[in-house]
C-alpha cells in the first residue's frame, strides 16, 4: 500500500491542475448512476436540488447486472444529453463513472462515497488492504441475486436517516448479480477527466480511509461528509453543492 500511496502522492499536483481547469468548463446537465442496495429514486433529493439550479438531471436506472451492461446503461443516457455533462456515480457506480467517464461528452467526474478504481485494478484486492466495512456481513445471496438484509442496511448502509426512511429504501433496493462484481475497468477516466469526490466519514459500507485513498489519488477536489454511506440522501445540499461546484456552476 506504501508505494500506491506514494504514486498518488507524485500525480496529485498534475491531477489537481485538471480539477482547477475544470471551472473553464461549464455544464448544464448532469447524469447521475447510482449503486448496490439501491435504484434511481436514490438520488431524489439531489435532483430536486440540481433542477432549482437550472440544471438538467437524469438518474440511470443501472441494470446491476454485469459492468459492461451497466456502462452501457449509463453511455445510452450521456449520448441524449445536448453538451458538456457531469458524470456522478454513488457506491458502486463509480466503477461505471470510471468507464464510462471517458466519453466526450462527460466534461468532469464527481464520485460519492465511490469505488474509483484505476484501469484493470482488482478492487476488491485493494479494498483488503483496509479494515473490512461491516456492511459487507449482511449481504445476503438468493441463487446468483444479492441484497443487504434489513439489518444491516438500516444500521450499515443508511445508519444516519430516520429508520421509517432507511426503511422504506430498504423495500426498493434492486438486488445485483454476482457478475456484477467480477467486473473489471478496462480505463480510468479519471486520469484524463478533473474529478471531484465526497467521502463519508462515517461509513460502514467503504472504509472511509479507502475512500480518502483513492481520492487523494485522483487528485480530486475532494470534501467530507459527517455521514453514512447515502451522503446524497441524508445530505443532499452538500452532495448538490459539489455537483454544482463540478458543473462551474459555484465558485
Amino acid at each position: 500500500m506504501f508505494s500506491a500511496a506514494l504514486a498518488a502522492s507524485a500525480a496529485a499536483p498534475l491531477l489537481s491542475a485538471r480539477v482547477r481547469a475544470a471551472a473553464a468548463v461549464k455544464a448544464r446537465n448532469v447524469v447521475l448512476v447510482h449503486g448496490l442496495f439501491a435504484d434511481g429514486s436514490c438520488w431524489t433529493e439531489v435532483i430536486a436540488r440540481l433542477q432549482t439550479a437550472g440544471l438538467n438531471a437524469t438518474s440511470v436506472q443501472n441494470p446491476l447486472t454485469t459492468l459492461p451492461e451497466a456502462v452501457a446503461a449509463a453511455e445510452r443516457v450521456l449520448a441524449r444529453q445536448d453538451g458538456p455533462t457531469v458524470l456522478v456515480g454513488h457506491s458502486f457506480s463509480g466503477m461505471i463513472v470510471t468507464e464510462a467517464g471517458v466519453h466526450p461528452k462527460v466534461s468532469t467526474l464527481v464520485y460519492v462515497a465511490a469505488r474509483a478504481p484505476d484501469a484493470g485494478e482488482d478492487y476488491t484486492a485493494l479494498a483488503k488492504t483496509y479494515p473490512t466495512p461491516p456492511a459487507s456481513a449482511g449481504i445476503i445471496f438468493d441463487g446468483d441475486e444479492g441484497r443487504l438484509s434489513e439489518e444491516a442496511f438500516l444500521r450499515d448502509f443508511a445508519g444516519d436517516l430516520p429508520a421509517e426512511k432507511a426503511r422504506v429504501l430498504y423495500a426498493v433496493q434492486q438486488p445485483f448479480h454476482k457478475a456484477l462484481l467480477s467486473g473489471k475497468t478496462t480505463q480510468a477516466a479519471w486520469r484524463s477527466k478533473p474529478s471531484y469526490y465526497a467521502v463519508s466519514t462515517d461509513d460502514r459500507t467503504i472504509n472511509p480511509d479507502l475512500e480518502r485513498f483513492m481520492a487523494k489519488r485522483m487528485g480530486a477536489k475532494t470534501i467530507e461528509v459527517k455521514a453514512s454511506h447515502v451522503s446524497l440522501i441524508s445530505h443532499p445540499d452538500e452532495i448538490a453543492g459539489l455537483i454544482l461546484e463540478a458543473a462551474g456552476q459555484r465558485v
